[in-house]
């Protein structure tokens, strides 16, 4: 569910997390939650992540390196800022951010693959065969030859050719992560481009759309209420809860026999200070057009939520909203 704690990234040590991400599961997972929330509070779970042994080889990378064996040297190499800067940004794309010394960390991280060269074409195929990918981040990052530990805290380092897959667009704010130490051997990264995909989210069996909106649904009256999924943005958990919502309240008509059913919904990407945090879903007992998606965001204290990527989802066929 939500409750567990979603990645932002890979691990440290990662050099592979393929996705694993299904629609059909999150979505049911979603209805499930919501249901769960309306009939009672929901639970916490935490996991753990894995590390390596002390000392142990690490997977060997194919990317160059500088003749120096330093982070200075690592972000200073020019063959890096050349690569970034004179890549092809593929068809169907846009370039979000170009040759920044930092990776992307964020709530809508799906999974990662390591490359032999520095290819985003290869890394722009992959984002296009996982589903609900919308943008992907490719770069160099210096990383240890042997897993460091007290008995090696400062290994030899080899370079990594990373690309990461998002379940959201990929901004300048976002790539907040400039490494780590681990030990005495410090993890940098370079050549960092970001890259945008140009497309609606999938359409939701049941619902006519997605159609395309300005900003958020602010609507005079029939809200039902919102539902917040961090992580990968997913209009299918939207459909999900209002789904949810119809059934649950279908079981607790009122005395006359109505119910209150959900005829349209508004999905979105909430970003803080630009970074996106997940999934946002509005769900209404009415359909609401564009002249209303009016909320492009406010200032909370000093922090600005924007909206993005929102679009509106109508119930076809409508329910009576009577049993």
């Amino acid at each position: 569910t939500s409750d567990a704690p979603t990645l932002t990234g890979p691990p440290i040590n990662a050099v592979s997390q393929p996705v694993t991400y299904n629609e059909e599961a999150a979505k049911a997972s979603a209805a499930a939650e919501v249901t769960e929330e309306l009939s009672s509070p929901s639970k916490r779970r935490l996991t753990k992540r894995g590390i390596d042994d002390p000392c142990s080889p690490q997977p060997q990378g194919y990317g160059p390196k500088p003749s120096a064996d330093s982070a200075d040297a690592f972000l200073a190499f020019r063959t890096f800022h050349d690569t970034a800067l004179n890549a092809p940004t593929p068809q169907g794309y846009q370039r979000s951010f170009v040759d920044l010394q930092a990776s992307v960390d964020a709530n809508t991280y799906m999974g990662l693959y390591t490359l032999k060269t520095y290819d985003t074409i290869k890394c722009q195929q992959l984002c296009d065969a996982a589903s609900l990918c919308t943008a992907f981040n490719i770069y160099f990052e210096r990383d240890p030859t042997l897993a460091p530990a007290e008995a090696c805290p400062n290994p030899a380092g080899f370079t990594n050719i990373k690309c990461t897959l998002w379940g959201s667009g990929v901004t300048t704010e976002a790539a907040q992560n400039k490494g780590q130490y681990r030990h005495d051997f410090q993890v940098v990264i370079s050549g960092s481009n970001g890259y945008t995909k140009n497309s609606p989210p999938d359409p939701q069996p049941g619902f006519d759309g997605p159609t395309p909106f300005g900003g958020a649904i602010n609507a005079p009256g029939n809200y039902m209420g919102q539902k917040y999924f961090p992580g990968v943005y997913d209009a299918g958990k939207c459909a999900g809860a209002c789904q949810a919502n119809t059934a649950y309240n279908s079981r607790r008509p009122r005395s006359d026999g109505t119910f209150d059913a959900c005829q349209f919904f508004n999905a979105y990407v909430l970003s803080k200070n630009n970074v996106p945090q997940g999934t946002y879903c509005s769900l209404y007992t009415k359909a609401w057009g564009r002249q209303y998606s009016t909320n492009y965001g406010q200032y909370r204290g000093s922090d600005y939520y924007s909206v993005s990527s929102s679009y509106g989802y109508t119930l076809n066929p409508q329910s009576s909203g009577h049993i």
